[in-house]
């Protein structure tokens, strides 16, 4: 124990970085406790591609933005110090994170599939289903940030589906993200197109609405279609 501490107080002198790592660190050790380390080790470096995905795409527009932080057996995520001036900047921020995490997902699903490798696939899985989840259109979840470059009203249709996830897989985490929900339902319910200040932030044009549409529906329907794929290929111990 006094080992550990000592390691964590080293960590902690490398600032943002440490931080992380600290996090990072002790999610891996849960995960691999419940699951095993090949396991834990694959989905972690999934969650940091997915966060990372995010964190580059802030930074590259100019955004000032956190290093991840993990939470063991709820996820990871960024802070973002200062909010997006525009809501195409907070759908490219948001769209960043699933894309990159879905290549992640990707990879590790075409190495388990070679090499029949069920560890491998278990981890794509649930990259797949993770990112999938993080898709549906309510904020504060990825869906909500990209869908509401189309309108912040599209949140209402994410309702039924946290609803539904929570009869498929009740979850305390799901209750949580649905309280968190609360504030944003009620700013789309009060949106007024008119309001200037409104109206320069989702100021973008037709074609750049369309564009981020078809790329939101095509990465839910591959992740929707990915997830049933390697699940189906997942052989119960």
């Amino acid at each position: 124990m006094i080992k550990l501490a000592l390691v964590g107080l080293k960590l902690f002198k490398l600032g943002k970085v440490g931080g992380t790592l600290i996090t990072m660190l002790l999610s891996l050790a849960l995960y691999a406790a419940a699951f095993g380390w090949r396991y834990a080790a694959g989905f972690i470096g999934l969650l940091m591609l997915h966060e990372m995905g995010h964190y580059l795409a802030a930074r590259q527009r100019g955004l000032d933005v956190g290093a991840p932080t993990f939470i063991p057996f709820v996820g990871a995520w960024i802070e973002l110090r200062e909010a997006p001036m525009d809501v195409e900047t907070e759908a490219y921020v948001g769209m960043a994170g699933p894309f990159v995490g879905t290549l992640g997902a990707c990879a590790c699903y075409f190495l388990g599939r070679e090499a029949e490798d069920q560890t491998l696939l278990a981890i794509a899985y649930s990259g797949f289903f993770l990112n999938f989840f993080n898709l549906i259109p309510l904020s504060p979840l990825d869906g909500g940030r990209i869908t509401a470059i189309l309108s912040p009203r599209v949140w209402f249709l994410g309702v039924p589906l946290l609803v539904a996830a929570f009869f498929y897989t009740p979850s305390p985490l799901l209750v949580v993200i649905g309280i968190a929900a609360v504030p944003a339902l009620i700013k789309a319910w009060n949106y007024d197109p008119a309001d200037p200040e409104v109206a320069r932030y989702y100021n973008v044009s037709l074609e750049t609405r369309l564009e981020y549409g078809t790329l939101y529906l095509a990465l839910a329907l591959y992740l929707a279609v990915m997830t049933h794929e390697t699940h189906g290929m997942i052989r119960p111990l």
